[in-house]
């Protein structure tokens, strides 16, 4: 005996598209859309010299400094001046946090043919990047030195503008080269080292860049891929870095913000994860995977930090 396989049995007597609803049952893919993120570049511009060993909030980092030492002129005959030195403390607090607690939920984990507490542990562990990076880029520039900001900047000149809250510097493709010099010279005249030096700005500063004369030699092409620390190539001794990070506020002129410049021993940084954990869920059929991230920060050297207040004009 033959059976007659006909379209209608199979289709409910909708043809083909009924069939691949009924038949072809439904797939989770193995593979994840790429997800793009913040560059975070905090890691490039701070140090982490004091981190010590940190075991929750609340800690502490003690950091001695070291006294000036006064240099006097020998007069033959005349008893020496005899100084003691004394050394003050600067504390690092671990005051801060940012944490995730994310649930995976058994239906899910049973339906999607991938990993997903890795997927969400690496995106977690993103996010509390880029809640560190803005948390330090928006909160140090204050820090500052008085003659390392404003209209008047220079410790020895006075006469440099680099841009105040309520008067912010325009920033063009033919003054971007001139801006980038005086910041230099800020730092010159506070005798900071040139080694080491950056300056983090946002991603229409460095489009005027690439628009100026200096396009052709703004892209260094390192082995330093740009891709996750925004690192854009080397001016007047300044490694720069794109960030979207920056504090901006809404001005007359137009959006302007606080770039920051300066060596590493302006920013100190001190982090640890204290806390990651997979644990079953008490209130539900799922898996719970969560993290504590720590961390504070501090300006140590506000004569080497320079808080570059600009627009794009």
């Amino acid at each position: 005996m033959s059976l007659a396989v006909s379209g209608n049995y199979y289709g409910a007597g909708v043809g083909v598209d009924g069939y691949t609803a009924t038949f072809i049952p439904a797939i989770w893919s193995g593979k994840l859309q790429v997800k793009f993120y913040l560059a975070t570049v905090f890691g490039e511009i701070a140090n982490t010299d004091y981190e010590g060993e940190i075991k929750d909030m609340g800690d502490t980092v003690n950091i001695r400094t070291v006294p000036s030492i006064t240099v006097s002129t020998y007069t033959k005959g005349l008893n020496l001046a005899t100084q003691v030195p004394s050394t003050t403390v600067v504390t690092l607090l671990i005051n801060q946090g940012k944490y995730f607690n994310v649930l995976v939920d058994d239906v899910d984990a049973v339906q999607a043919d991938i990993r997903l507490m890795d997927a969400f542990t690496n995106d977690a562990t993103e996010q509390m990047k880029i809640g560190i990076d803005q948390t330090v880029l928006q909160g140090t520039f204050a820090g500052a030195d008085s003659a390392n900001s404003g209209l008047t900047a220079g410790a020895i000149s006075a006469n440099i503008n680099i841009g105040v809250a309520g008067t912010p510097l325009a920033v063009t493709k033919l003054n971007v080269l001139d801006v980038i010099v005086d910041v230099g010279q800020v730092l010159d005249e506070q005798n900071v080292p040139e080694t080491g030096r950056w300056l983090v700005i946002p991603s229409w500063f460095a489009g005027l860049i690439k628009k100026s004369d200096l396009k052709d030699a703004a892209i260094t092409g390192d082995s330093v891929s740009p891709a996750r620390n925004g690192r854009l190539g080397m001016i007047d001794r300044f490694t720069l870095y794109v960030s979207n990070n920056l504090k901006s506020t809404s001005e007359t002129p137009g959006l302007s913000f606080h770039c920051l410049a300066g060596t590493k021993d302006a920013i100190t940084f001190a982090s640890q994860v204290t806390k990651m954990e997979t644990l079953r869920s008490t209130t539900t059929f799922g898996n719970l995977v969560r993290g504590l991230n720590v961390f504070g920060y501090k300006t140590l050297q506000g004569k080497a930090l320079v808080d570059l207040y600009v627009y794009k004009g």
